[in-house]
Formats: C-alpha cells, sequence, structure tokens
C-alpha cells in the first residue's frame, strides 16, 4: 500500500490530491459510455445482442436476453439449504429495517385552515443492476430487490451480466428470484443501463434505475440522469478505517483486503491511524493473509493504485480527512468512538468498534449496502426503502380558507406582475 506520513513535508498537499481525485469521473469511460448508450439507443436489442458479445464474449439471440422463470425455479431448487438459509435471513433483516423506514401520508391544516399533506407512491416500475461476472453480488439483489418490494413496486426489472456460455450464476438466479423480481434479463454493463433507461424491443423502460455497479455502469446511470431517475452513484468499493492504538492490526488488514478484492482495479481503501506501530503491523499482516486469498492478484493491483495509509498525527485530522473523501464504508477502531460517531457526516456507513467489520453491512445486518462512491457522499446518502417511494404533495381547500389566503396570493401576484395568478383565486370568490 501506498504510505503518507504526517512528518512527510508536503503531507498537506498529498492530503488534497487524494481527496481530489474521484473513481466517478473518468473522461475516456465516459466517451466509451456514452458511444454504449447512443448505440442502445439506436438499435436496442440488437445493440444489447452485439456489446454481449463484444465485452461477454457470449453469443445471445433476442429470445436469450430474458431469463425465463424455470431458471429462476431451477436456480432456487438447486442452491444449497446453507445458501437458502442466508438468503432468507438476510432477506429479513433487510425487509424489517425497510419497513421500519418507509415514509407514510400525513396531512394537516394551515393557518388559513387548508388541508395540506404529502402522499407516497411506490414507483410501478424500476430497475436493479445486478453486479456479476467473476464476483456474483447474490447479496446486492436482496440490498436492492427486498426495498422495492417493500414499498410496492409491482414490476421490478433486474439486470446483470451472463458468462461466455450465456448463463447466469445459478446461485445469484436464486437470490433474484426469491428477492421477488418480475423480470430478469442477462444484460451487464453500460448497455443494462442503456436499456433499463431507454428500452428496447425485449424490456420495457422503467421508471428509475438502482444498484451498483462498475465504473461504466455508474458512468451510464449519471449521464442518463434526467432521462430517467436514478438513484445515487454506487460503484466501485471503498472503505476507510480511523484507527488508534487500541486497533487489532489483523482485523484492519483483513477489512481493507475484503473491500480491495472485488477486482475492477478502482476500488479506494485507506487506513488513517495515529499509530507507528499499527502502521507496521497492518502492512506485515496484509503481505501475509494475502498468501490464503484467491484474488490476491486483483487485490494487489488495487493496493498499489488506491490503497492509502495515512500516518496521522491527530484522530480530528482523520475525522476531516474522513469527511473529505466522504468514503462508501466507514471503520471506527478507537478507544473512544462518540466524538468520530457525531463528526463524520458524510461516510456511506459507518461500522463501529472491532466486532463489526464492514462484511457485515455487505450481506445481513439490514441497512442496504448499496452506498455512494467516489465522493458522491457529500451530496448523497445510501440506499433507502423511500427511494422507491414517489412523493406528491396534496393541497385542498374549501371557500373560507380559499378567503383567508386571498391577500396573500394577491401580494404576491401583484409582486410578480403575474395578474392571471390572482385572478385564479379572485374569480372563485366573485362569483
Amino acid at each position: 500500500m501506498n504510505l503518507i506520513r504526517h512528518t512527510d513535508t508536503n503531507y498537506k498537499n498529498k492530503l488534497d490530491r487524494l481527496t481530489k481525485s474521484s473513481s466517478l469521473f473518468d473522461s475516456s469511460i465516459e466517451k466509451r459510455t456514452t458511444d454504449i448508450i447512443r448505440e442502445v439507443e439506436l438499435n436496442g436489442d440488437n445493440a444489447l445482442i452485439g456489446l454481449t458479445r463484444k465485452f461477454d464474449n457470449a453469443c445471445l439471440k433476442r429470445s436469450d436476453l430474458a431469463v425465463q422463470s424455470k431458471e429462476l425455479l431451477k436456480g432456487w431448487a438447486n442452491a444449497s439449504s446453507k445458501t437458502k438459509k442466508a438468503v432468507r435471513l438476510a432477506k429479513a433483516n433487510v425487509k424489517s429495517f425497510a419497513l421500519n423506514s418507509m415514509r407514510k401520508n400525513w396531512k394537516m391544516q394551515n393557518r388559513q385552515g387548508g388541508i395540506v399533506g404529502e402522499k407516497f407512491d411506490p414507483f410501478h416500475r424500476i430497475g436493479v443492476y445486478i453486479p456479476g461476472g467473476t464476483a456474483p453480488l447474490a447479496s446486492t439483489s436482496i440490498m436492492t430487490i427486498t426495498l422495492a418490494k417493500a414499498a410496492g413496486c409491482s414490476e421490478i426489472v433486474a439486470c446483470t451480466p451472463c458468462d461466455k456460455n450465456g448463463e447466469v450464476n445459478l446461485d445469484l438466479l436464486a437470490s433474484i428470484g426469491n428477492a421477488g423480481a418480475t423480470e430478469v434479463y442477462r444484460v451487464g454493463g453500460a448497455q443494462a443501463i442503456a436499456a433499463m433507461g431507454y428500452g428496447t424491443e425485449t424490456i420495457k423502460p422503467v421508471q428509475k434505475i438502482f444498484g451498483p455497479g462498475n465504473a461504466y455502469v455508474v458512468a451510464a446511470k449519471r449521464l442518463l440522469f434526467g432521462h430517467v431517475s436514478i438513484d445515487l452513484l454506487p460503484g466501485p468499493s471503498e472503505l476507510f478505517i480511523l484507527a488508534d492504538t487500541s486497533a487489532n492490526p489483523k482485523y484492519v488488514a483483513a477489512d481493507l483486503l475484503a473491500q480491495a478484492e472485488h477486482g475492477s482495479g478502482h476500488e479506494r481503501v485507506w487506513l488513517a491511524t495515529t499509530s507507528k506501530r499499527l502502521v507496521i503491523k497492518v502492512q506485515q499482516e496484509i503481505n501475509k493473509q494475502l498468501l490464503s486469498l484467491s484474488r490476491a492478484a486483483l487485490i494487489k493491483k488495487t493496493l498499489k493504485n488506491n490503497g492509502w495509509i495515512i500516518h496521522l498525527k491527530t484522530i480530528p485530522e482523520g475525522i476531516a480527512l474522513a469527511n473529505k473523501l466522504a468514503p462508501e464504508h466507514c471503520e471506527l477502531m478507537l478507544k473512544s468512538t462518540k466524538s468520530a460517531i457525531n463528526e463524520i457526516t458524510t461516510a456511506g456507513a459507518l461500522f463501529i468498534g472491532p466486532w463489526t467489520p464492514t462484511v457485515l453491512g455487505d450481506y445481513l445486518a439490514g441497512p442496504s449496502h448499496t452506498l455512494p462512491t467516489g465522493g458522491a457522499g457529500v451530496s448523497f446518502s445510501g440506499l433507502t426503502v423511500d427511494m422507491f417511494q414517489r412523493r406528491t404533495s396534496i393541497v385542498k381547500y374549501n371557500k373560507l380558507s380559499l378567503t383567508r389566503s386571498l391577500q396573500t396570493i394577491q401580494t404576491f401576484s401583484e409582486l410578480e406582475g403575474l395578474d392571471g395568478h390572482g385572478n385564479s383565486a379572485e374569480i372563485r370568490l366573485k362569483s
């Protein structure tokens, strides 16, 4: 991993460069993604077939794009009892969390006697992207589709890439089907986002797109924003660990390695600590634990490109750094976590103490693991069930409450030079 020390002569400049970088903005990726989106917009299913051949080495026909319900049933039937138990337990936690955070309809009477309020309706048709490829993320189907079901979405479209034989991992299909997807397509990458956004002959367009993905998927979501509603920008995984002398180097190293192993090379991991001993011990532990990990080559690439150990002078420096980076996941391995919990305000999720590895959020705890990355946490929060609900404001007045409001309406109408606005209220009371 790369090392920055507070004793370095250009320490602040190094930190500034670190916080200015983002995994979300790459001009070459954006250009290629724009071309993919344009091709899908113009050529529909034929574009999906051609792009799947190009990127996944799979030869599909139009009839192959949709995963049939019997394939979903086969996935669940062939899943081990251990897999079924894990899916059910995770789904139960996520569903309970979602139901407790649902927005509910409400109304009140305002000062003029008018009735105002809000109602929340589920989006009718939503799309979810489920990463596949070398790491079929079965957990993502639970962390997204379960929320859509809890909100009451009636049409839930899932897109996930296939392998070179045109097959989708059976355990992934088991999880997608059990979570409640109503349509599944073996389409991945930016082309899947474009298909859900614009629609093709086979895939009808959706109202809103959800889910994490690689740099191309996130770029496609960003480029389609406005044409279709987008949840947030959850890209390549990130982990920031803030630690002091109390931290166990074995735990720290294991958690950094876990988030670096996704394999795109765009993942980012940081350890910020006041402990010189921890800096040394964690590096030793990383080298030791790497020997037993199946994706060691991918992890090494990530750690070389985007792995950082920052030796801090004080913990408040680390808190400030966390807020600038706005990491997807933030672990606090400190003797006292109270200040950090209160003062870190841009992380996607906080994981408190030595017994709370990020993997709990990835798989089981309850909150969705779909979180902002690349610094987007400054402006975005993680995925919540209310994002699957569309808000509508409600206004209902009677003659008395309209009468009480007329003077204010007339004042604003005159102020803005929009006499038709004022007349639309006056005409009702004159008649």
